[in-house]
């Protein structure tokens, strides 16, 4: 099938931290954006050096609406993420898309989930995330977001709302490599936490959980071989997404 391909906007740019853009983009023709929690998009951008692509995650759930938005980190030399910093509001692309396998609507019945990312890579499990809140799921919905530091926490004021908003099922643990004196929580890999939070929530009695592990090639497979290897879980209960 055929992947649409169609001009956005670029309607609002915000920091989400020191060095991860949040641009949120619609629809020229004001068509709805129609996708799957989880799934990315190309974008095509006409940068100083010649035109490229680079596909990002949708980091909004699905909403009915012609918007949808991406994270995108700054990497020194980097000419996707430098001309999407630069990027301002009203300047328009080239977008193909939606598409991608890494979403929860393949499975039967989700049941409860486990999301577990690392900086950017969270931003499809955001979407998965507020996606399950908003259809009014039941089952537990546990998030472990790591990072390095304390300002490298994206969408944390909003995660932290939505935990305490939805108590009954939704948990929210952040954990840093690097934190400083001054930070409290969790230490460490997201790795390091997984098994006891894993425990808890199939303590929940709800089911074998799924997880959902989005990042950087070593740490997905760090997780995917404590999941599947030294806790036994089946191939049909571990999802993993890869950024490099």
């Amino acid at each position: 099938m055929q992947v649409p391909t169609f001009e956005i906007v670029l309607s609002k740019a915000t920091m989400l931290t020191p060095n991860v853009r949040e641009l949120e983009f619609a629809r020229v023709d004001g068509t709805v954006v129609s996708f799957d929690a989880g799934q990315w998009v190309n974008l095509v951008l006409p940068t100083r050096a010649g035109e490229i692509k680079r596909a990002y995650s949708i980091a909004s759930p699905p909403n009915g609406s012609p918007r949808f938005s991406v994270a995108v980190t700054k990497v020194d030399n980097g000419p996707g993420s430098t001309f999407l910093h630069e990027l301002a509001p009203g300047a328009r692309l080239v977008a193909t898309g939606p598409q991608g396998f890494f979403t929860r609507t393949r499975i039967k019945e989700p049941g409860p989930s486990l999301f577990i990312g690392t900086g950017t890579g969270f931003t499809p499990l955001r979407s998965m995330l507020l996606d399950a809140v908003a259809k009014g799921e039941p089952h537990g919905l546990w998030a472990l977001l790591g990072v390095r530091r304390e300002e490298d926490l994206l969408y944390r004021e909003e995660l932290e709302a939505l935990a305490r908003g939805h108590a009954d099922r939704v948990r929210v643990t952040m954990t840093l490599s690097q934190g400083s004196d001054a930070w409290t929580g969790r230490r460490g890999y997201v790795q390091t936490h997984v098994r006891e939070l894993w425990a808890g929530l199939t303590a929940r009695n709800e089911g074998v959980p799924h997880a959902y592990i989005c990042g950087l090639h070593p740490m997905v497979n760090a997780v995917r071989e404590l999941l599947r290897t030294d806790m036994g879980l089946g191939r049909e209960h571990v999802h993993s997404e890869r950024y490099d």
